[in-house]
This record gives C-alpha cells, sequence and structure tokens, in this order.
C-alpha cells in the first residue's frame, strides 16, 4: 500500500467536511479528482474507507483507521514545516556554545538571557569547552560557537572579536605583595596560587607570564567558583589571577586589592570562532551584539 500525505489530509478533510463537495472545495480541487483519488486509494488498500450513500459522508471502520492515523501523523508534518521555515527564514536553528574560558560563565550567562527572549525558537546549549577539543568539535559541526582566547588559523572558521581583558594580581589586602605598583613573575615563587580547574597552558597566568620565565609557584590551588577564590584570596589563603572584568562584576569583598601584570600589564582578547557560513544567520549576529554590549557594560563599572 502506497500511503501519501496527500492521502492523510483527504481523508482528514473530506471527514471534517462531510462530503466530497465540500472537501474538494477546501482542497481546491475538483470533485472528479478527489473521487479518483479516493477510489485508488481504497483499490490500494482493498477495503471501502466510506460507508456509501450515508449522509454526511461518514468513515467505515477502515476509514476511522486512517483518519486516526491523520490526526498522529499531519499535525507532527506541519511542525516539521514549521521548523524547516523557522530555518529558511533565519528565526530558528541550533546554537551550541563551547567555552574555553572558565570565567566567562560569568559574562555569558546575562548574555544568553537576553539572546533567549530576542529568539525563542533558537536551541540553546552550552558545553565547558575545557571538557574536550572545541575548536575540532566546530569544524565537525557538534557545536556552533566557541569562545576562546587563543586564535588559529582553520579553515571555514571565523573567529570574531568579541572584547580585550586585562589579567590582574588579586591578593588580600594585608599580603605584602599589595605594596607593589605591579607584579612580576618572580613574584609568584613561594605563593599558594589559586586558579580555576583547568590546564596550565590555558591560564592567563602561565601562558602569558610564568610558563615563558620559567617560574613555578610553591603551590596551585583549583577552585571552581569564582566568588570562592575571592573568598580564600580575601583570607589570605593565596593568591590568584583573573580577568578585571570577574573581579569588578563579583564585587564579593573589600578585602583585596588587584595589581597589573608587569609594569606595561598584559592584554588578551576574547574572540568567538563562528563557521563562516553560520556568520550569515541572524541570530549568530546578534549573539555577538548582545556579548560586546555586555563586554562593555562590564568594562564601564
Amino acid at each position: 500500500m502506497h500511503l501519501e500525505f496527500r492521502h492523510l489530509r483527504t481523508i482528514k478533510a473530506i471527514h471534517e467536511a462531510g462530503g466530497l463537495a465540500r472537501a474538494a472545495e477546501v482542497m481546491n480541487i475538483t470533485q472528479s479528482a478527489l473521487s479518483h483519488q479516493i477510489k485508488g486509494l481504497e483499490e490500494q488498500a482493498g477495503v471501502e474507507l466510506f460507508v456509501r450513500r450515508s449522509k454526511p459522508l461518514k468513515l467505515s471502520a477502515a476509514g476511522k483507521r486512517l483518519l486516526g492515523l491523520a490526526n498522529q501523523v499531519l499535525p507532527q508534518v506541519e511542525a516539521l514545516q514549521q521548523e524547516f521555515e523557522g530555518l529558511r527564514s533565519g528565526k530558528a536553528g541550533r546554537l551550541h556554545i563551547a567555552i574555553e574560558c572558565h570565567a566567562c560563565f560569568e559574562w555569558l550567562f546575562p548574555v544568553l538571557e537576553l539572546f533567549r527572549k530576542n529568539w525563542p525558537d533558537v536551541d540553546v546549549d552550552i558545553r565547558p569547552g575545557l571538557a574536550f577539543d572545541a575548536l575540532p568539535a566546530l569544524i565537525k559541526e557538534e557545536v556552533d560557537l566557541v569562545v576562546s582566547s587563543d586564535p588559529e588559523e582553520l579553515p571555514g572558521v571565523e573567529f570574531v572579536e568579541l572584547f580585550d581583558y586585562n589579567p590582574v594580581f588579586v591578593a588580600a589586602s594585608s599580603h605584602p605583595l599589595a605594596e607593589k605598583a605591579y607584579i612580576e613573575a618572580e613574584d609568584f615563587r613561594g605563593q599558594t596560587l589559586i586558579t580555576y580547574p583547568v590546564e596550565r597552558q590555558r591560564l592567563d597566568v602561565f601562558s602569558q607570564l610564568l610558563i615563558p620565565a620559567k617560574v613555578e609557584p610553591a603551590a596551585i590551588r583549583q577552585v571552581e567558583l569564582t566568588a570562592v577564590i575571592l573568598l580564600l584570596v580575601a583570607s589570605a589563603r593565596g593568591v590568584s589571577v583573573l580577568p578585571d572584568w570577574v573581579v569588578r562584576e563579583v564585587k564579593y569583598s573589600s578585602d583585596y586589592v588587584t595589581r597589573p601584570l608587569t609594569k606595561d600589564g598584559i592584554t588578551r582578547r576574547l574572540y568567538a570562532a563562528v563557521r563562516s557560513d553560520d556568520l550569515e544567520r541572524g541570530y549568530m549576529n546578534d549573539l555577538i551584539k548582545l556579548a560586546r554590549q555586555e563586554a562593555r557594560r562590564l568594562q564601564a563599572q
């Protein structure tokens, strides 16, 4: 039996209209064409689908089974058509984000709160990019955007600038290093360095300062939450290096101070890595715009 969507729509239309003439009018086809369609379908099924000589026209038991299928399948088909239309128009889609910057969770959540109001039909998900190779996953279309501070030359991928930030040294107000105007790599010798639970190559303090200077802290303590890092720092349990905007945003306590790293300071840039074709999507451009707006708000504090 070769069953098509038009057959299901026909059965449903005749049932709802109560006759061939009205159903043909609703479906914008001739009554003759509709009769031929029903005859061909009954020949395939080997059973009658309607009780003849009844007014209004009624479905047979077999016709009711087919109507049940129509009521089950057609709404799903219509929903899929609407989804595809949303994809074509750019109003719907998928935005799965991987984050290589641990501190960026503090910045990204307000952005996504605004984004979901603007784009309610876009499926948003976040995957911690530190748990897997985010950029290869972007190329494989397993994720759609990667927040990263380490741009690479990758075919079909563009790194869109989001904002610049300064990694800053954070210590208790009573810490001896708090008296210095700026902090150098050698100052970390003998210190307990409190960091996020991230590979050291992905931490600014190591990649930009300690590894080039071949300096190793006395101990490293890994902590998940920014607020807890600042609590430990304020309690003189160690020192840390955090993005300047993170320290301003959390505002946990007044018992710690920040100092620039090196005399000239260190500046880092955050990027959104996106497949080149996806940059044409309206919701992708809007997310990048909202991200930049939120960054400006944080930097203005």
